[in-house]
């Protein structure tokens, strides 16, 4: 039918539709359908069973609560079951409001189906989706796949099977997107084994508050794992000295100090025998190591001029002779070997190396220091150096720590400089710890992937007399102020 003459009518263009296409086992004959009808439903019957198995494997909580449930009601009647729903969910209250940690703990299972159920089972496919973490194949949408979540009070496990072709690399770039798709305040990418990674999205700081030292160690300390603080897990943070080089890193009142006197803290006692033996450079004039100058071998060097070289030239030929008297007869140092463990302090390493005036101490300075960061781990000789710039021309054999800790930086290039490339992506955002939280700290550790997160002792002034008196065998005595009323008229206190 064509338009009218002389009119602006045109035809319409013909209705262009996608024809649908139906399913092969549509098109069989009735007589086909009638045979095959045994085997679907027993298709059918595998499906459900292995669905209600997967849901029984997720929610085993639920599910025995469920059964329970209709158990009751069955036995007692609704009215009944309801009156205990409501006394238990009242005792629940209390116990929450009263020991919310310890409830946390205790019914972690109730929290993570819950969580699994309202939150990530609910929204995994359309954030997936959204977040470019689908592909697609031959027709078909290949999803990652949600597999077991573990809920504790602070973060949530999720622990993923990705897709063929993914890497890692690929959900570390998407993980800021995540966490705010699951309402956390960051999420880290942890590979657990091949084509499996581990979503750790946090939603609290289990290291916000200040850590109390522990009591004075009574018997001699491990020096494979020297006990200095606390990891966000709950775990001990444990430093190996044996054999470990460490470089701290961070701004001013980052907590560099915390690390530094609650190594020595734990320490103490192979000290005070002189199974350790601690030599000290202080050149901000002893204003750190000055508090206690008893734990120094031969007491702290106060400067960054000629006596704290010698010290470094004194330590490195002590390494090289060492490792000739070992020769031959061990392959690295022990207790019964009759040397001490030695223990470099540089509370300010920036000021030895780079800020030195004197070109020549500065390079005889640097000179020793690399040869006891890279020989002195099987003589025994490890050292602590703190630093607040780790720029490559501060500190340029970084490399030869074997352990780095990064406290509190100012940018992310920082981080990148003191933990390596690609830490940060893991979650080591040590430019992001917050100025209301000194002493805590992302560790990496060589020959490890991923970063831990720590927060080392609180050591107050208190406890550096303390240290002090108990390394030096002395008692100290603290005088009261007197009582206004204990003071006579021209008298003088008690």
């Amino acid at each position: 039918m064509g338009g009218v003459k002389g009119s602006r009518w045109v035809d319409p263009a013909p209705l262009e539709v996608a024809r649908p296409r139906l399913p092969w086992w549509t098109l069989l004959p009735w007589k086909a359908k009638l045979l095959l009808s045994p085997i679907a439903a027993v298709w059918v019957l595998v499906w459900l069973t292995a669905k209600a198995a997967r849901s029984v494997w997720y929610y085993p909580a639920s599910t025995v609560l469920g059964l329970v449930g209709l158990a009751l009601y069955g036995l007692v009647g609704g009215w009944w079951l309801g009156g205990l729903v409501l006394v238990l969910a009242a005792g629940t209250f209390v116990w929450w409001r009263q020991d919310p940690h310890g409830f946390y703990r205790r019914v972690r299972w109730m929290r993570t189906e819950l969580r699994r159920a309202s939150l990530y089972a609910w929204q995994w496919r359309t954030v997936t989706r959204l977040a470019g973490l689908c592909g697609e194949a031959k027709g078909r949408e290949w999803r990652p796949k949600l597999k077991r979540t573990r809920s504790e009070w602070w973060r949530d496990r999720v622990r993923v099977r990705m897709i063929p072709g993914q890497a890692p690399e690929q959900w570390e770039l998407r993980a800021s997107g995540l966490a705010h798709s699951f309402r956390a305040r960051s999420c880290r990418v942890r590979a657990v084994k091949p084509g499996v990674i581990e979503l750790d999205l946090v939603h609290a700081d289990p290291l916000a508050a200040p850590l109390p030292v522990p009591e004075m160690a009574e018997s001699a300390v491990d020096l494979r794992r020297v006990v200095i603080g606390c990891t966000e897990t709950g775990k001990p943070w444990a430093l190996r000295l044996l054999g470990g080089q460490y470089l701290t890193v961070g701004v001013q009142g980052a907590g560099k100090a915390s690390v530094l006197w609650s190594v020595l803290w734990a320490l103490a006692p192979l000290i005070k025998s002189g199974a350790v033996r601690v030599l000290g450079i202080d050149p901000k004039g002893g204003m750190e190591l000055g508090q206690a100058p008893e734990l120094f071998h031969g007491g702290p060097v106060y400067s960054n001029g000629a006596k704290a070289v010698e010290l470094l030239e004194s330590v490195a030929e002590q390494v090289r002779e060492r490792a000739a008297r070992f020769r031959g007869i061990r392959r690295g140092w022990s207790a019964d070997s009759g040397e001490p463990f030695l223990l470099l302090v540089l509370d300010e390493l920036a000021d030895v190396i780079a800020y030195q005036t004197d070109k020549r101490l500065k390079e005889r300075a640097t000179a020793a220091l690399q040869t006891i960061t890279s020989q002195g781990r099987a003589p025994g000789v490890a050292v602590l150096a703190l630093v607040q710039d780790p720029r490559k021309e501060i500190v340029p054999f970084r490399n030869l720590f074997t352990t780095r800790i990064a406290m509190r930086l100012d940018e992310a290039a920082q981080v990148d400089m003191v933990l390596g490339d690609g830490v940060r992506a893991r979650g080591g955002n040590a430019h992001e710890i917050p100025e209301a939280t000194p002493g805590v700290a992302w560790v990496k550790e060589d020959g490890k992937r991923d970063p831990v997160r720590a927060r080392a002792f609180h050591v107050t002034d208190t406890n550096i007399t303390e240290l002090r008196h108990y390394v030096a065998g002395t008692s100290a005595t603290v005088f009261a102020f007197p009582d206004a009323s204990s003071v006579g008229d021209g008298g003088t206190a008690a």
